[in-house]
């Protein structure tokens, strides 16, 4: 088989001799858009499940820091929060913390109250993390939060 020279200006010839058609230009180009979205793809689903899930621990972190504020304030009346923990945080929160003010209480006291909740990803970030080879969560992450509010 000889190959021939191309001069400048053009196209190689194709199998036959001709010059190689823009059909199988596109043929190969769809090819490499194809190896390129599989490359891609991975990244592209940890960054939305890392949002999603980035999101709703969020949400989480906020539900439980403002069940154990309600703790405390309620627990600084001298009343049990234990109910109204549970109706912000959920029924999986558990209360870790709770010092309610005494009846007489002097001026220096405060109620403390801590909750922590056991925090379940949705997404499956930790498996295509170990995927790509990185360290990413799995499993469950325990979220906390305290409140602390002066006796009245």
């Amino acid at each position: 088989m000889r190959h021939a020279v191309v001069a400048p200006g053009e196209a190689p010839a194709g199998h036959c001799g001709r010059p190689a058609s823009a059909s199988s230009r596109g043929r190969r180009d769809r090819g490499a858009a194809a190896v390129e979205a599989a490359f891609v793809f991975p990244i592209l689903l940890m960054i939305l499940f890392g949002i999603i899930d980035f999101g709703r621990m969020l949400n989480a972190q906020m539900n439980v820091t403002e069940a154990a504020q309600q703790g405390a304030r309620i627990a600084s009346f001298g009343d049990p929060p234990d109910q109204r923990i549970r109706e912000i945080a959920g029924a999986e929160a558990t209360i870790t913390t709770i010092e309610t003010c005494p009846v007489a209480a002097s001026g220096g006291t405060a109620a403390v109250v801590g909750v922590s909740f056991p925090f379940e990803f949705v997404t499956p970030i930790g498996a295509l993390a170990d995927l790509l080879g990185a360290e990413g969560p799995s499993g469950t992450v325990t979220l906390t939060g305290s409140g602390v509010m002066p006796c009245s």
